[in-house]
């Protein structure tokens, strides 16, 4: 089954080579082309949460999760959405379903804290992790995904099926999906190669790679995902934008209009005028368009909305505090990042902006925590913003009650 290409499909990593390679050379050969098993990526990994833990997630209003089971004798698939009763768990058969939980991230510091080995990708590619519970037998079926995934084993063990054919240089498999199912289940999986992994071992692939995961016996598996919007996506909601801030006196005109040869003919001029006209809006200008994609990709795909506190404290009072040794926290659900802009920079935070120096920008775009010290390197309009910030939720007194479901509510 398993044929040999130019670059090698599985490695062994090592502690100074999680990648099993350096990180420039992963992006080089690997990055959006090639799959690739890195054995041992995470050694002697131990999973932070137990399936309880993850069960009980899936039981709060604000999580998204999924139970998906397989009847395999039928080969039926039914897929529901929780939130789901603690109640219904332990009447679970002991095989051929499984638990997906999306964002786990955002609700457990410890599951948030393994996104920082993957600091070779820019942090505002990358989406969530979502764990999912396997019972033995358990699957989601054979199928694609439009993005770049690595698929961490935290506990038990998985088999993995996938299809590499396009990055052997053969033809790439067909992606049409059954319709008999919920799913997005391909109608046709036929695997080029087959392993099982345990827990340390991850396996990256590039978008459209046909795979399929079986657990071998009840197992976790962590799935850091990242966004990637569709053309439809980006070009919709920019020109939203583009409308919205329109000058109602920017319109078609014809000024040069001649005596046309045939007056129901869209001719070339005509069309020279409407690119002028769309042009007119500006729609390639660096700022404009930097600015739009920031505050679009910090809100893409949001796991939900952060609400400012009920009793904001004013201003003056955080900036006492902060010298007084407060330490703030940032919220698990913002999403900062920030881009070098014609004058200075812009920090955006899950869809807001700011204009800023370059060096408040990054500081605060990395900024976890922030203390007494960390506000003092700040320049005024960096502080300002940060008390921008802390008013509107985004920061929180360290281990403040409610950094989760009860200050956000998820969006539909």
């Amino acid at each position: 089954m398993k044929k040999s290409t130019p670059f090698p499909i599985d490695i062994d990593a090592t502690r100074q080579l999680p990648l099993g390679m350096p990180a420039a050379r992963f992006l080089r050969d690997y990055w959006h082309k090639r799959p690739l098993l890195i054995r041992n990526a995470f050694p002697g990994f131990v999973s932070p949460i137990e399936p309880g833990d993850l069960a009980g997630l899936a039981c709060e209003e604000a999580a998204l999760s999924r139970l998906i089971v397989h009847d395999r004798g039928n080969d039926r698939w039914s897929v529901r959405s929780g939130p789901f009763q603690e109640s219904e768990f332990p009447g679970m058969p002991d095989h051929d379903w499984t638990l997906l939980v999306q964002d786990v991230d955002k609700w457990d510091p410890d599951i948030r804290a393994l996104l920082e080995q993957f600091r070779f990708l820019p942090r505002w590619r990358v989406d969530d992790v979502m764990v999912s519970f396997a019972a033995p037998g358990g699957s989601v079926g054979a199928h694609v995904d439009h993005y770049d995934v690595f698929l961490l084993q935290a506990h038990g063990q998985r088999r993995w099926q996938i299809d590499a054919s396009a990055s052997m240089g053969r033809k790439a498999p067909p992606t049409d999906f059954r319709e008999d199912v919920e799913l997005k289940l391909l109608r046709s999986f036929s695997p080029t190669h087959e392993w099982v992994l345990g827990p340390g071992d991850m396996l990256y692939l590039p978008p459209l790679v046909p795979h399929h995961g079986l657990a071998e016996d009840a197992c976790l598996t962590f799935s850091v995902g990242t966004r990637a919007p569709s053309s439809a996506e980006l070009i919709g909601d920019y020109l939203d934008t583009l409308i919205d801030g329109a000058d109602e006196a920017l319109r078609y005109h014809d000024e040069d209009l001649q005596v046309p040869a045939d007056p129901y003919e869209i001719d070339a001029a005509a069309m020279g005028r409407v690119v002028e006209a769309l042009n007119a809006l500006r729609m390639n200008d660096p700022d404009r368009l930097g600015a739009w994609f920031g505050r679009f990709i910090t809100t893409y795909r949001a796991a939900g909305e952060i609400l400012p506190p009920a009793n904001p404290p004013a201003p003056q009072e955080v900036a006492a505090a902060l010298q007084q040794g407060l330490v703030l926290q940032r919220h698990p659900w913002a999403r900062p990042a920030w881009r070098r802009a014609t004058r200075g920079a812009t920090l955006f935070c899950s869809g807001l902006q700011f204009a800023l120096p370059i060096k408040d920008a990054r500081r605060l775009a990395a900024a976890e925590h922030l203390d007494g010290s960390d506000y003092a390197a700040l320049s005024a309009a960096g502080r300002d913003t940060l008390l921008q910030l802390v008013g509107a939720g985004f920061y929180q007194p360290l281990d403040e009650p409610g950094q989760g479901d009860e200050d956000a509510h998820a969006q539909d």
